[in-house]
């Protein structure tokens, strides 16, 4: 016997529109739901991996430049320390 799961604060428009890919694709959903789950994760992942280890888009220099502009904007009048 399988479990039951409730999904809160689904539309019916979007729950005929997962069965249908579910359906479409011709896979169970909570098949479905999983392989979508899997593709988030390793989008997420690539995300982050191409910000945090890609190309500098701002030289040393210009990045030591800048830092140091704004910290002179932020002691300013009116910006919170």
């Amino acid at each position: 016997m399988t479990e039951v799961k409730t999904i809160k604060d689904v539309s019916d428009e979007t729950w005929t529109e997962f069965k249908g890919l579910a359906a479409h694709s011709g896979v169970k959903l909570g098949v479905f739901f999983k392989t979508l789950l899997e593709s988030y994760e390793k989008k997420a992942d690539t995300f982050w991996k191409d910000i945090l280890e890609g190309k500098k888009i701002l030289s040393d220099k210009e990045a030591d430049e800048m830092k140091t502009a704004v910290l002179a904007v932020r002691k300013e009048y009116g910006f919170r320390k």
